[in-house]
């Protein structure tokens, strides 16, 4: 993440439709967006994750995708990824998910990558099954909204074997 990109991560992160799909449910400050962004080192080692701005080739902004909860004695880690709505159902979630399955393996060295996704984002669970997680497990009443409940199912894809 660059400077630069402050005011896309404050509209994602404050963006209260998405905070349904992710572990948040707070607004973010500026400032605390860019404390988050002036502490990390960008070593996965240290902060335990990898967040990278997905940019087109006339370095426009058009999402976000994180590698988290790196575990590197087990060699794993979760994968989540935002696209803006405008740029959404245009193939470029495939091809992040892609790029970040082939960094996560040839870079980091991962055997395995998941995601946690509401049963009832069936858009995001296709999306996810189409680059070739399966699904491992279905987590009922995982995921709370603020009114009620929803299963979750939790997806993988194995990097190299």
């Amino acid at each position: 993440m660059e400077p630069e990109d402050l005011d896309f991560l404050y509209h994602i992160e404050n963006d209260a439709d998405l905070w349904e799909v992710g572990v948040t449910n707070v607004p973010y400050s500026r400032y605390l967006l860019h404390e988050y962004m002036s502490s990390t080192r960008g070593d996965i080692y240290a902060d335990q994750q990898v967040r990278l701005i997905v940019e087109l080739d006339g370095n426009e902004v058009i999402g976000i995708a994180d590698i988290i909860n790196f575990d590197a004695r087990h060699c794993r880690a979760e994968l989540g990824i935002v696209i803006a709505k405008k740029y959404r159902r245009q193939g470029y979630a495939t091809e992040v998910i892609r790029q970040m399955s082939e960094y996560a393996c040839r870079v980091l060295h991962l055997h395995q990558l998941y995601a946690c996704i509401s049963a009832d984002n069936e858009s995001s669970v296709s999306l996810f099954s189409k680059v070739g997680f399966r699904q491992i497990a279905s987590l009922p009443d995982w995921l709370y909204d603020g009114k009620a409940y929803h299963s979750a199912v939790l997806m993988q894809l194995l990097l190299n074997s």
